[in-house]
Order: C-alpha cells, then sequence, then structure tokens
C-alpha cells in the first residue's frame, strides 16, 4: 500500500469514528480469535491461612448489619471485579451462634457448599434445612431465602453465584423481606422425601429449571462416590466424575451453574485436560495437587482453587481424595458453546 492510499484509509476510519462506526477487518481477529484466551488466573485459597481473616470478620460487623458476611474470593487477575471466573462469583460465608442472616431474594442463582461447622441452617421458598460439612445446597433465582445459626459453633460455607452472567444480561433485580425470617411452610426435609429417593408426587409440575431437592447430603454423595470404585478404573483425566441431577428431567440440579463431585484414588495421577468452563474447586477430604499454568497447586481439605477456563490443568491424588466444584458448564452446553479437550501428558 503507498503512502496516499494509506493516509486515505486513515481519513476514512476517523471519519467513521465520529459516526460512532468502525471497520470490522481491523478488529475481527480481537473480536473472533482461533481459541478462547483464559479469563483470569489460576488461584488456590488455603482455608487455614484465610480461616482467621473469615472468623475476624465477626468481630467488625453482625450477620444483619452485613446482610450477608461473605469474604469474596476475587481472582488475581480480576480485582475489583468481585468475580473468581469471567461469569461467576465465590465467596467465604461466616454466620455465628445466634446470628440470623436476613431474609431477601434476587434473580441471581447461589449454591452453598458447607466448608465448616454445624447447627446452622438456610431456609429457602419456605423449607428449612439443617447444613453439615460436604452438603450441596440450591438457592434458586427469586427465591426468598435466610441463615441461621442455633449451633454452638462458627458455620463457614461456599457461596457460588452466577452474579457477573446476569449482570452482563443487565437482568439483575433483588428485594428484601419485610420481615428478617421468611415464613416457613413446609417440614425439615420436606423436599427430599418427596424427590430424592427416586420418586416423584404423582402430578409434579415443575415450577422451574432448578432441582426441587435444594440439600444434597455429603453422607449420600460420599456413599455414591465409593460404590463407583467398585465398579471400575477411574476417567484418566477426571477421575470418577459426577453431577449432582434434577431428579424430574435428569438434567443439570441448576439451570447456570454446574455443581460437580468427583472422587480421585489414591496415587490418581491425571492425564491434562482443559474446558472452556471456568471452575471453582473445594477439596472436601483427602488432598493433592492440580498442575495448571506452569505452576503447581497443593491443597488439602477446605482449600479452594480456581481452574479458568480453556487453560490445561492435571490433577493428582496422594490419597482418596473428594472435590466438589462448580462452573458455567450447563450454560454454555445450553448454548452450544461448551467444548473439551483431552491431552496427552
Amino acid at each position: 500500500m503507498n503512502e496516499a492510499s494509506a493516509s486515505g484509509r486513515e481519513a476514512f476510519y476517523e471519519r467513521l469514528d465520529a459516526r460512532s462506526m468502525a471497520p470490522l477487518w481491523t478488529r475481527l481477529k480481537a473480536l473472533v480469535p482461533k481459541d478462547p484466551t483464559p479469563v483470569g488466573v489460576p488461584c488456590l485459597w488455603r482455608y487455614d491461612e484465610v480461616r482467621p481473616y473469615v472468623m475476624e470478620s465477626a468481630e467488625h460487623i453482625s450477620a444483619r448489619e452485613a446482610e450477608r458476611r461473605v469474604l469474596i474470593l476475587e481472582n488475581p487477575a480480576l480485582r475489583g471485579s468481585s468475580q473468581v471466573t469471567g461469569t461467576l462469583y465465590a465467596g467465604l460465608q461466616l454466620i455465628m451462634p445466634g446470628e440470623i442472616a436476613p431474609a431477601h431474594r434476587h434473580t441471581q442463582s447461589a449454591l452453598r457448599f458447607v466448608i465448616e461447622g454445624s447447627g446452622a441452617y438456610t431456609a429457602v421458598d419456605g423449607e428449612k434445612t439443617l447444613m453439615q460439612p460436604g452438603d450441596f445446597v440450591i438457592t434458586p433465582g427469586w427465591t426468598w431465602h435466610h441463615h441461621g445459626n442455633d449451633g454452638n459453633g462458627p458455620m463457614v460455607w461456599l457461596d457460588g453465584l452466577d452474579i457477573p452472567m446476569v449482570a452482563h444480561y443487565n437482568a439483575t433485580f433483588r428485594e428484601d423481606h419485610h420481615e428478617e425470617a421468611a415464613e416457613i411452610t413446609r417440614p425439615t426435609g420436606d423436599a427430599l422425601a418427596r424427590y430424592g429417593a427416586g420418586l416423584l408426587p404423582v402430578g409434579y409440575r415443575a415450577a422451574s429449571q432448578n432441582s426441587p431437592i435444594f440439600n444434597y447430603p455429603y453422607a449420600r454423595t460420599r456413599e455414591a462416590l465409593h460404590a463407583l470404585t467398585r465398579a471400575g478404573d477411574p476417567d484418566p483425566h477426571v477421575g470418577h466424575l459426577m453431577r449432582y441431577v434434577n431428579p424430574v428431567d435428569g438434567g443439570w440440579a441448576m439451570p447456570t451453574m454446574a455443581p460437580m463431585i468427583r472422587l480421585l484414588p489414591k496415587g490418581f495421577d491425571g492425564l491434562p485436560f482443559r474446558s472452556t468452563d471456568g471452575m471453582v474447586f473445594v477439596c472436601v477430604e483427602g488432598g493433592g495437587s492440580v498442575e495448571v499454568g506452569g505452576e503447581r497447586l497443593t491443597f488439602g481439605p477446605r482449600d479452594v482453587f480456581v481452574v479458568p477456563g480453556w487453560m490445561a490443568y492435571r490433577l493428582r491424588a496422594g490419597a482418596d481424595t473428594v472435590l466438589f466444584s462448580f462452573s458455567d458448564r450447563v450454560a454454555q452446553e445450553k448454548l452450544g458453546f461448551y467444548r473439551e479437550e483431552r491431552l496427552e501428558a
């Protein structure tokens, strides 16, 4: 291209800019790259190191004043965004004995994975459920919910929400309840009794895309994982990997977040794997390491770590290890975006 042509082209671009227009050909490769660029970086939060900060937060603010006393787990590459991945939020919530975190509702869906303590509860859409370590609890979008602690010690769980995803669609709404605690209309354990035994009430019609079960007790989950070890070898890339299921249609338990749990047998040395969904992990029991982004992160019980989407990682286990995880895989699958790649060592 000669100098005159280049000058004319730049002048054309300037005239376009003045009309709030731009030439696609100057941005095409950035808009539609050959491969995804991972959002964020790998990060590990060791529970023994962050727990003192979680506990100290109770000295500075009450659950009532804070509404939700949570320390955000923010990806180091996304500081200021309150994001752990490009589409997800994560934080550690603390509720002390005798406290109530006031009732509210919002369009964002939430999940809880219990890290520490017993005796606390969450009440969702008129039903209270007690929470124990390892339990996975769903709070569907736009359902009234509050938390309380009738136990003798602190209770900590991991919060996972689709806040960035909902914000992307500008569909964020919230409402505070007029009472501190929303009304309880069903007995404790009702949802699990009705929907959690391979049975459904005759005439049942789903009111949402969420599972009608909102507490998946760890005792049942662990028993199922143990049974898998007798049925065959683990997948060489991901181990014995299971998803929490909606018993109504067999789909994912939630419409925007994909909760999963896996067992890695002692000595598991996984092959590299990557997928388009950024994933947040919690070590429930055991311990091992994840090799990702050129570094090796070692983890133990109650540690949390994140692996960005489309970044290859491999898992290793020094003992029988259980990992809970969640990602936006279910949303990607519904939209036809999800892709995974099984790599060689």
